[in-house]
């Protein structure tokens, strides 16, 4: 299994900052293995699209969902989804950020989840076509994964079809490029 290693971000990937009603999680995005995801995920930030969003499902030892949702689990109009990386090497292990997605393999559009926890023994790593191809993991929380366990942590309920939504909003102030 590759990671992205430790230590400093390599010259050409992207850095971002998550400012969060909870705190700010950096994160690097891995440009060369998943640059459809990296180049989607900044395209959003940089448009201010996550800006008001929320994390609206949050599984601790899971991982914490966001992107998609504005207060009160208003969805927002997405651009159109792109093609799932899954089979790119990197594991969904603690401390990774993922595109989420649907049953569609490629149906991943703004949504992304940072993983809290070993998710690599699951089902989220690739492993086959189909069901089994996984969720594209593009970049690794650098510092602040003090924030995403406290983000892990808050109380949730279930709001109409939604389960494992944060009782008190935790809300995405902005992501922006370093």
């Amino acid at each position: 299994v590759m990671t992205l290693g430790t230590g400093t971000a390599s010259a050409q990937n992207p850095v971002v900052v998550m400012d969060t009603s909870l705190g700010s999680i950096t994160i690097e995005l891995d440009q060369d293995k998943a640059p459809i995801s990296v180049d989607n995920f900044l395209q959003y930030a940089n448009d201010g699209f996550y800006e008001g969003t929320v994390f609206h499902r949050v599984i601790p030892s899971f991982m914490i969902q966001g992107g998609g949702f504005t207060s009160g689990m208003s969805q927002k109009t997405t651009r159109a989804a792109i093609k799932n990386e899954a089979d790119n090497g990197l594991s969904n292990a603690l401390g990774t950020i993922a595109m989420a997605r649907t049953d569609v393999v490629d149906s991943a559009t703004s949504q992304f989840f940072i993983n809290h926890g070993g998710n690599n023994a699951g089902s989220l790593d690739h492993s086959g076509p189909g069901a089994a191809f996984g969720y594209a993991v593009f970049g690794r929380v650098t510092e602040g994964m003090d924030v995403v366990d406290k983000i892990a942590d808050v109380a949730t309920n279930r709001r109409e079809a939604h389960g494992a939504v944060p009782v008190e909003d935790v809300t995405i102030n902005s992501i922006t490029v370093q």
